[in-house]
């Protein structure tokens, strides 16, 4: 929200009080805070401190390296939840020092420093360099006396040095740069093709190496060198704002702290990372149609492993009742456990509204497990369903309630659900079982559907075992893992919208991101859908699905069921290295599919680029997003080896930069590059993504640098996350691996040279 009329004026009708001075400092070393109090204007005399509001300015630390910031116009005002859950590392205090120049805190490499000089001017700084800055009118109390805008807010004002990108704030479709951008994070059922979003999270990292995280679900508004051009403005309704700045220096180091503060996304399974096919979403099915799908993909050699019914498994209008439609679904039971019998795991879809023909209706009215409007009544409206209301999570018994129909379908067999929706959540004549506050629970809702969803499937399924498919989330959302992009477009720009938007959501702490293979409104033409089946199964996880139409390969050509067939095999040979990438999302909250910008900071040619990702740290990949094959692309320096063949104007095999590369694709290839000073782990089969993924595995070494000596782990493919681990070392011409842990047999390969040994073991390959 912007509040002034260029840089001199204050936009007609608001009232501004800024942060002036330093009035006093205060610490508090119990609680390891530092307070700040900072008159409105000059202060002169006594007299001047009459009638002269002043605000609040707390800073303190709940972990190493970061700080926390709380800003306060009247410390009183009623503070309803819900709030973000922010972990602080126990017994932890930061450093506190004053005195007549400045108040330093001081926590883990990073402080903020308040100048006790002329003026407002507060420094962010790490291991001595300033990162950024609280600057002259930056700290503001805004009230709205006159229009349609009357209220109050509080705002800062954050520095931007020239050259200076900022990312993130959720899965958002536009620029992945955000400067210049107005962002509301403000959940909004909008499809992939406007400024809307899905999922907002309020985290917002730079190229400088910071993050910084605005602590409210309800709608953050940010001007991102907008308003003022040199600094990110984040304001929130109310009198008072909380904000937490991140130290790096790398933007992996911000997504580990912030990640460490609001959680880390949890272990998927193995299974979930194979292919899902779905019905899609208004096709004709029953039985026979998903037999003859199932029947097909295997009839193909088309590895499948989850089938996933979207909503017409229920009857029309009654979404939900959770019951199966027994005209297309006589037997449910049956159904369920001859999938199973074909080694298929089944996914449903589902969401948190209660349609007035559901029988669960009036049941839901009466108990009060509905959101109730002021008056007392059910809130309702007719939108997506006839007379629809909503699911009150914040009232335990409603939750279990949901959750009790939920159990019976587990108990049929199904084992995982599509927790679509979310975000039509009303802020306006609603009343919240617990009394939280209706501007905050309409992000925040995400958060209560998808946890209760996940942890049930935890508790039946077992730690490791649970995913959902989710597609509304904010901050925190990251723990219930899978989210997917949405309702995009059959096109190739929407195609590469879906991939800024993943890009966006991975750099806002979420770890594993899928999207609809083909897109979902319309029906792809073939060569669109085979461009998206390369860019969907090299994707952390894999969804065939649409609106109108079927995403069964064979609805297009048969040269799609070969780049159907040529990637998913690709995939599952790769679940050794994508099962460690998943492993550092779980411990480190680095994403599975990652912007060139994270994994490659120090290179500013990979600033802006959105059109590629590296899978994992080692693997490149650039989808084509054009008609006739041509794909132009960045690599960073090094030599880098292609992975797949088929460029058509390629020659060499391996690919030097940093440089931009332009080249010409086939339907079955796209630039994946392996990048030098890679030992690749491959594994033993293609045809599912759950097995004994160290048992057989191939180490595939690219460029090893003589003298080369690291550890490769490689998980066994438990849902404990136990590893095996190899070391590999390189001394002029011989590559030695060395391994007391690996069960099964194992090989090296460097060239077309490969050696094979059995674990635990040595195997030693002369190149």
């Amino acid at each position: 929200m912007k509040f002034t009329d260029g840089y001199w004026q204050t936009r007609r009708g608001i009232e501004p009080l800024y942060a002036v001075e330093v009035d006093d400092v205060r610490v508090d070393e119990a609680a390891g805070t530092m307070t700040v109090y900072a008159p409105t204007a000059r202060i002169r005399h006594r007299g001047d401190t009459l009638n002269r509001p002043m605000l609040t300015v707390t800073y303190s630390s709940p972990a190493p390296g970061v700080v926390r910031v709380r800003i306060e116009h009247f410390a009183g005002a009623a503070r309803r939840g819900p709030e973000f859950a922010v972990a602080a590392e126990a017994g932890f205090l930061p450093v506190v020092k004053v005195d007549e120049t400045s108040g330093v805190l001081e926590t883990g490499g990073l402080s903020v420093r308040v100048h006790r000089g002329d003026g407002w001017h507060v420094d962010f700084e790490h291991d001595g360099r300033v990162l950024t800055s609280s600057l002259p009118k930056s700290v503001g109390a805004m009230t709205a006396t006159s229009g349609t805008d009357e209220g109050a807010w509080v705002h800062e004002q954050l520095a931007l040095d020239p050259g200076e990108q900022v990312y993130g704030l959720g899965e958002r479709f536009g620029p992945f740069v955000k400067n210049g951008q107005s962002v509301d994070v403000w959940n909004e059922d909008g499809g992939t093709s406007s400024e809307q979003a899905y999922k907002n999270v309020p985290l917002y990292l730079t190229s400088k190496g910071y993050g910084v995280f605005v602590a409210h679900p309800e709608r953050v508004s940010l001007e991102v060198a907008s308003e003022v051009n040199t600094r990110v403005q984040f304001s929130v309704e109310g009198q008072s704002l909380e904000y937490y700045v991140i130290a790096g220096p790398t933007p992996k180091d911000v997504l580990r702290r912030y990640t460490g503060l609001t959680g880390r996304p949890a272990r998927v399974p193995a299974w979930s990372y194979g292919t899902w096919l779905s019905t899609s979403f208004t096709t004709d099915y029953d039985e026979a149609t998903v037999t003859r799908f199932v029947d097909g993909m295997a009839e193909r050699g088309l590895p499948l492993s989850v089938f996933h019914f979207d909503c017409f498994w229920m009857r029309e209008y009654q979404w939900c009742d959770f019951e199966w439609d027994p005209r297309v679904f006589p037997d449910p039971d049956g159904m369920l456990a001859r999938l199973h019998d074909r080694g298929l795991k089944v996914s449903l879809w589902i969401n948190p509204y209660i349609g007035q023909r559901s029988p669960l209706f009036a049941e839901g009215r009466e108990k009060g497990y509905l959101l109730r409007t002021t008056d007392g009544g059910v809130w309702q409206w007719d939108l997506w369903q006839a007379g629809m209301a909503l699911v009150d999570f914040t009232n335990p018994e409603a939750t279990d309630w949901y959750l009790g129909h939920l159990e019976r379908l587990l108990d049929q067999g199904v084992d995982a659900f599509k927790t679509d929706f979310g975000e039509r959540v009303p802020t306006e004549g609603v009343v919240w079982h617990d009394g939280s506050d209706p501007r905050k629970m309409h992000n925040y809702y995400a958060e209560l559907y998808n946890e209760a969803v996940f942890r049930l499937l935890e508790r039946r399924r077992g730690a490791g075992e649970a995913v959902v498919f989710a597609r509304s989330a904010t901050a925190g959302g990251q723990q219930y893992p899978v989210h997917w992009g949405g309702d995009c477009d059959s096109t190739y720009a929407s195609m590469a919208e879906s991939l800024r938007g993943g890009l966006s959501l991975a750099l806002s702490g979420f770890g594993y991101w899928s999207h609809d293979i083909g897109g979902f409104e319309g029906t792809p033409d073939a060569g669109v859908f085979k461009r998206w089946l390369a860019f969907g199964l090299l994707s952390s996880h894999s969804r065939f699905h649409g609106s109108s139409s079927y995403r069964v390969p064979w609805a297009f050509d048969e040269e799609a069921v070969d780049v159907a067939r040529r990637f998913t095999h690709l995939k599952m040979s790769l679940m050794p290295y994508l099962a460690r990438a998943g492993e550092e999302a779980h411990a480190a909250g680095t994403p599975v599919m990652r912007p060139m910008v994270l994994e490659f900071p120090a290179d500013r040619g990979t600033f802006g680029v959105d059109t590629q990702y590296m899978l994992g740290g080692s693997l490149l990949v650039a989808p084509v997003f054009t008609s006739d094959g041509t794909v132009e692309y960045y690599v960073p320096e090094g030599t880098w080896t292609r992975l797949l063949d088929g460029a058509a104007d390629a020659h060499d095999a391996t690919v030097t930069g940093p440089r931009w590369v332009t080249e010409t694709h086939g339907f079955d290839s796209l630039p994946v590059l392996v990048r030098p000073g890679t030992v690749l782990p491959v594994g033993s089969r293609t045809d599912r993504p759950d097995y004994a993924w160290a048992d057989g595995v191939e180490l595939r070494c690219f460029d090893l640098p003589d003298g080369y000596d690291a550890v490769t782990t490689v998980p066994t493919g438990g849902p404990d996350g136990a590893t095996a681990g190899f070391r590999v070392r390189r001394t002029g011409a011989e590559i030695v691996v060395t391994t007391d842990d690996a069960p099964g047999t194992w090989s090296v390969r460097a060239g077309e040279r490969t050696a094979t040994g059995a674990g635990p073991g040595t195997v030693s390959l002369r190149l």
